[in-house]
């Protein structure tokens, strides 16, 4: 049998690095686990680690059925309730911002703790994914669930938004070991991951005293443990989107899902909505506020306008060039006006996103809050996120092995991301070869996924291959799985497929079958190699189409996948 190497295209304008890669690992692909990356934490973290691998961590195993919903079958909110009581309720020092919703949560509270530090806060930040964040001179709190390339990352400190230090964080963690000891005890080892770290998260912000906390919903919102914020000191309640994702963790139905992230509203404090939404999805999240006494600013409402007019480059950033101006008479009345604002995190989803983040500022506004239209804007440029719609710079690209070629990484992982990840490709890459690379969680609707990626820009090549899901295998989709989901796509979407298999590798005649043609998608299974074996085949096969613009390389299908990359480059 030749080995897949062999099979491959002239190695051309591949950098050193790259051939020499390339050659060891696509070789020794058949022997190789699944892709993940083994970057060391801190030796003074190890305490911390080991607590935390102890607990139940949702995140490896799957979130139980109905344990987002407002039920018999929630999680036991009390729990945490009494968690943070024996720490001191140090939820109840702050102000908050309190964020649910199924896509967009994150970019809002980026972009939202963003303004706030361009006016001078000093700001908490507890969220679900890793944010580069650029700032001048402003003290700020983030936190990142799951961290994508070492668990500091989740809490940063300081004016760029770096992780927090070891020291600080072993440091706070032994301040307050014994009453998690304890609490463990008390609750029969119920208490999970994400509880504790929330907790954790909490008592930091206390302890720094935060001026406010932008805090993001981890399912759902009724029984989330970010939930034990309460009316007193939340400013807004947020929902960003209601869509499919955690559908049986959250009762079923897009009602349901609805119902348990209403579970954030609070009497009296305004309810901030995204969208836009479907007219009975709405209705629900309105009717609740209207039972919480709730004033409500709709982001999709017809007096804001969003245009995305143009995408341009400055060095190796790409920005869009956008419109957003607001003139809203409803509940509470708004107005701002940003011509020409320069976004970092691309696509019209991320303008939303934006919009939404801008009038839960002018909410605060409202409140007593200083924040500027000046810093608004400045907060808004500024944001930008490491795995959502990241372009890597050139010499970014040459430390993965490539050369002469984009490539785009982007956690997206649902139906209503990959629309938004091929929106963004549409946009900046619409007429360039494209190859895909993808791997996912067992439990995300792969057949939707792949529709998506298929009935936009067509790509000529994709890479289907298998990665831990935080650390463990027991949630990773097959390549065997993907692979018939992608072809039951084109099925369905009319497109001619081929296949990489075992018949490709003992082929001796050579490659010419696995050139990419037009109208023509080339599957490619890579099971147990890692993503930067993928990427280079994906390359590689892309060639063959090169003839005129460069290829772009996407990396895509879970934020499990997006940090292997990120961790090659840290490596």
């Amino acid at each position: 049998m030749r080995p897949f190497f062999a099979n491959l295209p002239a190695l051309g304008n591949l950098t050193k690095k790259g051939i020499e890669r390339a050659k060891v690992t696509l070789m020794s692909a058949t022997t190789r686990d699944f892709s993940t990356v083994d970057l060391k934490e801190d030796p003074k973290l190890r305490d911390l680690l080991d607590f935390l691998d102890n607990l139940k961590n949702y995140e490896k195993s799957g979130v139980p059925k109905g344990a987002g919903t407002d039920s018999s079958d929630g999680f036991d909110l009390g729990r945490m309730r009494r968690l943070m009581e024996r720490l001191g309720n140090p939820h109840s020092k702050f102000k908050a911002v309190h964020i649910a919703g199924t896509k967009g949560k994150g970019s809002t509270a980026a972009f939202l703790s963003n303004i706030l530090r361009e006016e001078g806060y000093s700001v908490g930040c507890y969220t679900r994914y890793n944010l580069k964040i650029k700032v001048s001179s402003k003290k700020c709190f983030i936190i990142h669930s799951p961290h994508l390339l070492t668990v500091r990352e989740r809490i940063s400190l300081g004016r760029n938004g770096e992780p927090v230090s070891a020291e600080s964080l072993i440091y706070h963690f032994h301040r307050v070991k014994k009453i998690l000891d304890q609490s463990v005890d008390l609750e029969n080892g119920s208490l999970s991951h994400f509880e504790v770290f929330t907790a954790l998260a909490f008592s930091l912000f206390a302890r720094e005293s935060v001026d406010i906390a932008i805090v993001e919903a981890g399912l759902g919102g009724a029984r989330d443990a970010t939930n034990v914020l309460d009316g007193t000191g939340l400013a807004a309640a947020v929902i960003t989107s209601i869509g499919e994702e955690h559908m049986a963790a959250l009762g079923g139905s897009l009602e349901s899902i609805a119902i348990a992230k209403s579970g954030i509203v609070k009497y009296g404090r305004p309810l901030v909505m995204g969208g836009p939404f479907e007219p009975h999805i709405e209705g629900i999240l309105r009717q609740k506020a209207s039972l919480m006494n709730s004033p409500v600013i709709s982001a999709s409402d017809p007096g804001i306008q969003r245009t995305v007019k143009s995408v341009g480059r400055e060095h190796d950033i790409i920005y869009q060039s956008c419109d957003l101006i607001m003139q809203v008479e409803k509940d509470l009345q708004l107005f701002l006006e940003l011509c020409d604002l320069r976004l970092q995190m691309l696509g019209s989803h991320q303008l939303q996103n934006a919009a939404t983040a801008s009038c839960i500022a002018l909410c605060l506004r409202h409140q007593g809050w200083i924040v500027s239209d000046k810093a608004i804007r400045s907060g808004l440029e500024r944001t930008y996120m490491l795995g959502r719609s990241q372009f890597l710079t050139n010499e970014e690209v040459e430390a993965v092995g490539l050369s002469g070629v984009s490539v785009l990484i982007d956690g997206a992982h649902t139906e209503a991301s990959a629309k938004a990840l091929m929106d963004t490709i549409m946009m900046t890459y619409h007429d360039t070869p494209l190859a895909l690379v993808v791997a996912m969680a067992s439990d995300k609707d792969h057949l939707a996924f792949a529709r998506q990626l298929l009935s936009g820009r067509l790509p000529e090549v994709v890479v289907l291959m298998e990665v831990s899901i935080a650390g463990a295998k027991s949630r990773t989709a097959s390549v065997l799985l993907l692979k018939d989901t992608w072809k039951r796509a084109a099925l369905e979407l009319d497109i001619e497929v081929s296949m990489g298999s075992e018949s490709f590798l003992e082929d001796q005649s050579g490659c010419s079958h696995l050139i990419p043609k037009h109208g023509h998608v080339v599957l490619i299974s890579n099971e147990m190699g890692t993503v930067e074996d993928s990427m280079l085949v994906a390359y590689q096969l892309l060639r063959g189409r090169m003839d005129g613009p460069k290829g772009l390389v996407v990396v895509t299908g879970s934020f499990h996948l997006v940090s292997s990359v990120l961790a090659s480059l840290q490596r």
